[in-house]
């Protein structure tokens, strides 16, 4: 059974930087594409972006593209969400998610197989 355990999150302020981390089991890791999402309070569930199996450079939504980063570490089998910039309008509660099947590769929130719990990151202005 998949299992993803998000943590990291936490209030900051405008302008700062948060990493978050996913570690994931009950998965071949190095089979399977992760991502992130994330759903602020009264809002739908927002696609961030995903990163592949081989870890090459992820695919981003508009609204974050150039300010997070997505990245993974075999080893732990952890993926990482590096958020530069925050503005308070990032405030949200962040999941990880990982492909429904193996070298799949998603890019909405409908196309993932599981989902974390969720981490909650705060900005304030």
């Amino acid at each position: 059974q998949v299992h993803l355990a998000e943590s990291g999150g936490g209030l900051v302020q405008d302008g700062d930087s948060l990493r978050l981390s996913c570690e994931a089991s009950g998965v071949t890791f190095d089979s399977y594409a992760l991502g992130w999402s994330r759903q602020a309070p009264g809002k739908q569930r927002e696609y961030i972006g995903t990163i592949n199996w081989r870890g090459e450079p992820a695919h981003y939504a508009h609204s974050v593209k150039g300010r997070f980063t997505i990245s993974r570490d075999s080893a732990k089998s952890t993926v990482y969400l590096q958020m530069d910039s925050l503005k308070p309008e990032d405030t949200a509660v962040y999941f990880c998610g990982v492909g429904r099947r193996a070298f799949y590769f998603p890019t909405q929130v409908s196309e993932f197989g599981s989902w974390g719990q969720g981490t909650e990151v705060t900005i304030s202005s």
